[in-house]
């Protein structure tokens, strides 16, 4: 029980941190439809890792529930 309630709460806190993103390019850089290299700095850093790392605890989450 208390792994889907934790599962629950990690996939709210990462649909959060997705949407506070900022809006980028996404995959039309991978087409040729942005030339610019954009650096990461200070928030925007900070919610890069915070939603790799809640993404990886998500993941890690499920599988936890389905054993």
């Amino acid at each position: 029980m208390f792994i889907l309630i934790a599962q629950i709460l990690v996939s709210i806190i990462l649909i959060v941190l997705v949407i506070l993103q900022a809006k980028g390019g996404g995959l039309s850089g991978v087409f040729g439809g942005s030339t610019n290299y954009h650096a990461k700095r200070g928030v925007e850093k900070t919610l890069f890792y915070a939603t790799i790392v809640t993404s990886v605890l998500f993941v890690a989450l499920a599988i936890a529930n389905a054993i």
